[in-house]
């Protein structure tokens, strides 16, 4: 949540004097954009079969249902990840990660972005990265350093000007899924040490996908095979 200014919106403040946030929140909107096309012709095509269908074809759509709908949910509708003062959530396709910030090691963003905790790695699926953006990032960032230094000799105000890296807000020569690894990475430095940020990582499968799905494919398998 944002204040009129594009800041956070603060709140009361903490028992250690420090201001209270609203949860941060990042999902892909590609994902979900994807994930809403995907149901919609998947609702028209099953919807279609089991109403104009003859023999067992509109059991075989029925059956399919689940089979189809609950994985494209799990993986484009459901990852996110909630972040606060005293801990990060990571929702994966098939499980929640929680993780109070003194026990978050590092993130990072290589090829995915990782949640290192201990000896245990997880990946973060609603920060997905792209190489592509990556790279133009980089493009972009080169340009912009070559212009200022081309521009030294008009002194530093002109330069935060015309080079958007100066100016040290959110900076659009870097890749989406950096940019959020940096924010993650420095709220689990600043948090770590607070004491209602401690605890265990906890790990919870999520089973109203994962049980539905796989009825539905015993389903699918019986109805064909029968």
């Amino acid at each position: 949540m944002t204040d009129s200014d594009g800041k956070p919106h603060q709140g009361p403040a903490a028992p250690d004097g420090d201001p209270e946030y609203a949860d941060r929140v990042y999902r892909s909107v590609p994902g979900v954009i994807s994930g809403v096309f995907l149901l919609a012709v998947a609702a028209w095509l099953i919807g279609d079969a089991a109403v104009t269908g003859t023999g067992r074809t509109p059991y075989v759509a029925l059956a399919a249902l689940p089979v189809f709908a609950l994985p494209v949910i799990a993986y484009t509708l459901r990852p996110a990840v909630f972040a606060d003062n005293r801990r990060l959530v990571v929702r994966n396709p098939w499980r929640t990660i929680t993780a109070p910030w003194a026990s978050v090691d590092a993130l990072r963003a290589g090829y995915s972005v990782e949640l290192l905790s201990g000896e245990k790695k997880y990946q973060v699926w609603a920060v997905p990265v792209s190489l592509r953006q990556r790279k133009r990032a980089n493009r972009a960032l080169s340009r912009g350093n070559a212009e200022h230094a081309s521009r030294t000799g008009l002194g530093l105000g002109l330069a935060a000007r015309t080079n958007p890296v100066v100016q040290g807000s959110s900076d659009p020569n870097r890749a989406w899924s950096d940019q959020v690894t940096d924010v993650l990475q420095g709220m689990a430095e600043r948090n770590g040490r607070r004491p209602d940020a401690a605890g265990p990582v906890v790990v919870r499968w999520c089973w109203w996908v994962i049980a539905p799905a796989l009825l539905g494919l015993v389903a699918l398998i019986t109805v064909i095979a029968v």
